[in-house]
């Protein structure tokens, strides 16, 4: 049946009418999981779609190119290099190419195309299109080995966004941040007076990555200023983000061990409230885990399992 209406599919990829092309183009991502030897004898023809002057028909013909040729690394090098010049006009499907290009740079830092791959990412960063900023921003912070100069643009971006009245943008930015302060807690450090901004977001969401992010980057200084802060608003998110909150507590108090009764404090207060299993599993979980990396916390950590037993 295929093999009747294929001269159809094919000539409807080229069609001059947007939403022709796109369907067929989507017909022939869905036909790719049972047919991909017949997909691929269309091959002249995506590549002409790539090309399309539509938006939408850019980004699914890049979307079933990239399925054909997806097991050859040279072949989605060269779609890479080709794209990258700057031929796409779609802000979707230079979403794609970014994917793709972070894809080949994970496989392979060292070679000879990853310089110009980095500086089309980099490029991608003054974009017109946020979506397209984000992304390539994103993609930047997640390189593998990635240096701390190199990173330095793509956190620039994402601090900008902090102040961005959309909160899908903050909160992009701020999940991002979150993510890289993990390996990079100076590198994040000089968006802290953004993002003490956030912890009051009406966006709980944001206020609570803010808070967590804070804690990865803090000082020893300003634990007391951040306990106070989380307190303020623990009681109104929920128990996945609380989960969240425990954990940097933990990280930060394996990192400023001085500060280990304020930490230890807070967390046993939190055991007392309201919340589900898994939340208050993960505050005695990181007692018990502070107990054995930190001697002095022993004996008042002990006290306060007893008496959230009794």
């Amino acid at each position: 049946m295929l093999g009747a209406i294929e001269r159809y599919l094919k000539q409807a990829i080229v069609d001059r009418n947007a939403f022709v092309a796109s369907s067929a183009l989507m017909a022939g991502l869905r036909l790719f999981r049972n047919c991909p030897e017949v997909v691929r004898r269309w091959i002249n023809e995506v590549q002409e779609a790539v090309n399309s002057s539509s938006d939408m028909v850019q980004y699914h013909a890049l979307s079933l190119l990239y399925k054909i040729k997806q097991h050859d690394r040279l072949a989605v090098s060269k779609i890479v290099q080709q794209l990258s010049k700057g031929s796409l006009r779609s802000g979707l499907a230079t979403c794609l190419l970014i994917r793709y290009t972070s894809n080949l740079l994970h496989e392979d830092m060292a070679s000879t195309n990853a310089k110009t791959s980095y500086q089309f990412l980099e490029n991608c960063l003054r974009h017109k299109n946020e979506m397209v900023v984000y992304e390539a921003a994103k993609a930047i912070c997640h390189l593998p080995g990635v240096e701390r100069n190199d990173l330095n643009p793509a956190i620039t971006v994402l601090q900008l966004f902090l102040s961005s009245p959309k909160p899908s943008l903050r909160f992009a930015a701020m999940r991002t941040l979150s993510e890289v302060a993990v390996h990079h807690p100076i590198s994040v450090a000089k968006c802290n007076d953004d993002m003490e901004g956030l912890v009051s977001d009406s966006n709980r969401s944001i206020a609570t990555l803010a808070i967590t992010t804070l804690l990865k980057t803090g000082t020893e200084a300003s634990i007391e200023r951040l306990m106070k802060q989380i307190s303020s608003f623990m009681s109104e998110i929920g128990d996945e983000f609380k989960i969240v909150v425990v954990k940097a507590i933990r990280e930060l108090c394996l990192k400023y061990p001085k500060k280990h009764r304020v930490m230890v404090g807070f967390l046993a207060t939190f055991l007392r409230e309201e919340g589900g299993y898994e939340f208050k599993k993960s505050i005695v979980d990181s007692i018990v885990e502070l107990m054995g990396a930190i001697s002095d916390t022993k004996e008042s950590s002990l006290l306060h399992l007893c008496e959230f037993i009794e």
